[in-house]
């Protein structure tokens, strides 16, 4: 892989990005995640209806399907 002449690799940009990886980020609750998606329509904010829609979906995922 070939790197731009302009990209400076900085030795804690590596660090950084392997210690996001490495710790889990909890998904804000559903209602939060419900609010953000109607305050994203009301201003009609199409990437973010979206990342909100899919936000939720996986937020409540493991509650699918429990009795």
């Amino acid at each position: 892989m070939s790197r731009s002449r302009n990209h400076i690799s900085r030795p804690t940009e590596h660090a950084a990005i392997r210690a996001a990886c490495r710790s889990a980020r909890p998904l804000p609750s559903v209602p939060a995640l419900m609010a953000a998606l109607i305050d994203a329509k009301d201003r009609r904010d199409g990437e973010a209806v979206i990342l909100c829609a899919h936000r939720a979906v996986r937020a409540a995922a493991p509650e699918v399907g429990k009795p």
